[in-house]
């Protein structure tokens, strides 16, 4: 049996003149418009009603609107460095990596680009200055100072603001790597590190799984647990380099050096009435021959992880007391998107630990009894009866 509406027109088909117009309308004003938005304006400005669907062919047809196939760029492949240690692409990974048995962290990884060999992982609350220098106190501990570091533009590694006031262009990061003689590099595109951006996919793959069979549920077990999964990466997925050379140096340095140098640094000047602040806290120096030296100068600020700090003064220690010290997140705070996760959380345990214990009321105070107290009662007066 056959239909009989076979070969010919459908009813509800759009005229010839109708794709000609919204064609020409499209080409006219909305060259650069997606089919969706230019579908809208068609029917808001021209009352020319095309669906978005209809609206694309169109639009391919005719050479304005590209798919996203056809949009996709491709990037030149980079050859790989020839000897170990000549660059280290570094970046942090945020991700559940605990699944439903913990909070989501951040994965720091360091990875060798000429041998796609794991150097240095390690599990942290958020990606911050202070976690970057402690994972690279054990990579340095581990492997040596490599040539250069590659990492993104995150504001760790590179001055959003050339006009920033101090830090000499350069960020807490890049000062201790430039005391360490270790160059950093700002890749221009998430495809420029694709060794590190793709070793994170697998690890969002295989580490979680394999964290999951060990029953690891903390980040203190997980970075534990990081050393012996390293091992078995790179045994596995390691490859040989072009030059068997291996261009890390070796840390020489005395113990504290090395804290000294991965630790906030920042200069403040010095009052006549020995006071400075930092971080919303006022400093007290104590008064001696040496700090009355140092009064109307810079003095050096050291902030290390484990929340100690330092006034030195020409490489001397000056003793201090804190005035005033707060602790709160203050108003307005300017918080990155990588951090945001850690300073939530930092947040809610402050208004947890500041709410008071509900109090439970009595059965009178919810009926809305008060207590009046007793009434005095007057004194009768004694008549004497008439004789």
């Amino acid at each position: 049996m056959a239909h009989r509406a076979r070969g010919r027109p459908p009813n509800n088909r759009i005229q010839t003149g109708v794709k000609a117009y919204a064609v020409a309308l499209v080409r006219e004003k909305y060259s650069d418009f997606g089919p969706t938005l230019a579908a809208e304006m068609l029917a808001q400005h021209h009352a020319l009603t095309v669906s978005r669907e209809t609206l694309r062919t169109w639009m391919v047809e005719a050479g304005i609107w590209l798919s996203r196939r056809q949009r996709r760029k491709f990037h030149q492949p980079r050859l790989r460095r020839k000897a170990v240690g000549e660059l280290i692409q570094i970046d942090g990974s945020e991700h559940r990596w605990f699944e439903s048995r913990a909070d989501p962290c951040t994965l720091l990884v360091f990875i060798d680009d000429a041998t796609s060999r794991l150097m240095q992982l390690q599990f942290v609350a958020s990606e911050s200055t202070a976690s970057y220098f402690a994972t690279l106190k054990g990579y340095l501990e581990r492997h040596g100072c490599p040539v250069a570091f590659y990492s993104d533009k995150h504001t760790v590694f590179r001055v959003s603001k050339p006009d920033a006031k101090g830090g000499q262009g350069m960020t807490q990061f890049g000062r201790a790597l430039a005391e360490l003689n270790i160059e950093i590099i700002c890749a221009n595109s998430s495809q420029a590190k694709g060794r590190v951006e793709r070793v994170n996919r697998t690890l969002q793959d295989r580490l979680v799984k394999e964290l999951r069979l060990a029953e690891v549920s903390t980040i203190e077990d997980g970075n534990a647990f990081l050393p012996g999964f390293i091992d078995s990466f790179n045994s596995r997925f390691a490859v040989m380099p072009a030059c068997k050379d291996n261009l890390h140096r070796a840390l020489n340095m005395p113990p504290g050096r090395l804290q000294d140098i991965l630790c906030h640094r920042e200069q403040r000047y010095l009052g006549q009435q020995l006071t400075l602040s930092y971080e919303r806290k006022l400093i007290i120096l104590d008064r001696n021959a040496v700090t009355e030296r140092a009064a109307e100068q810079y003095v050096d600020i050291y902030d290390f992880a484990d929340s100690r700090m330092d006034v030195r003064w020409k490489g001397m220690s000056l003793p201090y007391s804190v005035f005033d010290k707060d602790q709160r997140v203050s108003h307005t705070a300017i918080v990155e998107n990588k951090r945001l996760g850690a300073a939530l959380a930092f947040i809610k345990a402050q208004r947890d630990a500041e709410v008071p214990e509900p109090r439970v009321k009595t059965n009178s105070e919810a009926v809305g009894y008060r207590r009046r107290g007793r009434k005095s009662s007057a004194p009768v007066p004694i008549v004497a009866a008439a004789e």
